[in-house]
């Protein structure tokens, strides 16, 4: 029997993991969960497992919080003697937290081949913390789980070869259309009073838009101006509750705790128009055909704006402002890319139990030869 471990850190996973764990025990898989506890409170990690019946870990690393070299370091420490513990054929990591890229780095130097869900994916801001750990993360894995074609078409540029690269769709979206029913019977509207198309959903998380009080402050008078023609709706992420509460939030906008998953798929589904610095929610929103400005310069998901619902506002509060009224007044057509269908999961077991034995594949240094550099060879 195959034995993965799949590797889970902080809220963004759960809904990554999910479902690979379930794809590769339907196959037969023998799957080991770790948790490494990067996220531990309540709000955003228990409600989260209840919400997905998300098994309880069999591995618990307690990283908890830190700078990044120290929670890095935390992981590294903890998951090495693990995995030599338990032995596995491959290890399974999601996202790019740092949670990520410290078992990715244990793994590569320890020898079980390393599969990364949603490589490829690119900001081009290096600025990002997120955007070092997926290109580190990348670079150590012998399977690169790619979730569109632009994600593939980034790691080709980038030199990967063809026989480590597989677009295998978007896993987020496995989660979201498995539990989506579940979401649209959540009874938040009511508790909340809300109307469906009667407001919008605030989401603000990253460092870059939280942590320096000048750009918040900006951001918050652009949402206060639109919240004179739209009322908001913010659930208050922990890493941002205490600068929200130093700056104050503008009338208009209603601050909530931060709400469990279904709950807030359900928000988010009923939402107008969703404002947001999250790369999940770009793609949630994309999945369910509603309106999304993204609050940042970048994204590291463009095909949410190519092919999706999705568009880039920046931070300038001007702009923001502008965007939003422009969003409102002639809203993007639902458009949803190719393989966000549900079965992302399934193309992703198929890749690690159906190829070849670890022992004769090649690692991610090896040279071998290049066969033609199309995404259908590696679509399962």
């Amino acid at each position: 029997m195959t034995r993965i471990v799949c590797v889970a850190g902080a809220r963004p996973n759960y809904m990554k993991i999910k479902p690979v764990m379930d794809a590769l025990e339907r196959r037969g898989a023998e799957v080991i969960l770790v948790h490494t506890g990067q996220h531990y409170d309540e709000s955003m990690n228990d409600v989260f497992f209840r919400d997905l019946g998300i098994r309880p870990p069999d591995r618990y690393l307690g990283a908890g919080s830190g700078s990044h070299a120290q929670q890095t370091g935390r992981v590294m420490a903890a998951f090495e003697p693990l995995l030599d513990e338990l032995a596995p054929d491959a290890v399974v990591v999601v996202g790019d937290i740092n949670s990520t890229l410290a078992c990715a780095l244990v793994t590569a130097k320890a020898g079980p081949l390393l599969a990364h869900v949603e490589a490829g994916l690119r900001s081009r801001d290096w600025s990002m913390p997120e955007e070092v750990n997926r290109v580190a993360t990348d670079r150590l894995s012998d399977y690169l789980l790619a979730p569109s074609p632009d994600a593939a078409v980034n790691l080709r540029a980038e030199g990967y070869r063809e026989d480590q690269i597989h677009v295998v769709g978007n896993v987020m979206i496995d989660t979201l259309l498995a539990n989506l029913d579940r979401a649209r019977q959540s009874d938040i509207l009511d508790r909340y009073g809300l109307t469906r198309g009667g407001y919008g959903l605030v989401t603000l998380h990253r460092p870059a838009n939280v942590d320096d009080p000048g750009a918040l402050r900006g951001l918050l008078k652009a949402l206060g101006e639109i919240a004179d023609r739209c009322p908001l709706l913010l659930p208050v992420h922990p890493r941002a509750a205490e600068r929200l509460a130093e700056l104050g939030v503008p009338g208009g906008i209603r601050t909530v705790p931060a709400a469990g998953y279904l709950d807030f798929i359900a928000l988010q589904d009923s939402a107008r128009v969703v404002l947001t610095d999250s790369g999940g929610i770009q793609e949630e929103t994309t999945a369910l055909g509603v309106p999304c400005v993204t609050l940042r310069e970048n994204t590291e998901r463009p095909i949410t704006v190519e092919e999706g619902t999705n568009v880039l506002a920046g931070t300038d509060p001007e702009r923001i402002t502008a965007t939003v009224n422009r969003v409102l007044d002639d809203p993007p057509p639902p458009r949803c890319p190719e393989l966000w269908d549900g079965r992302a999961s399934e193309r992703i077991a198929a890749v690690l139990l159906d190829g070849p034995p670890a022992h004769s594949r090649p690692r991610p240094t090896d040279l071998v030869s290049r066969g033609p550099a199309t995404d259908r060879q590696h679509v399962l």
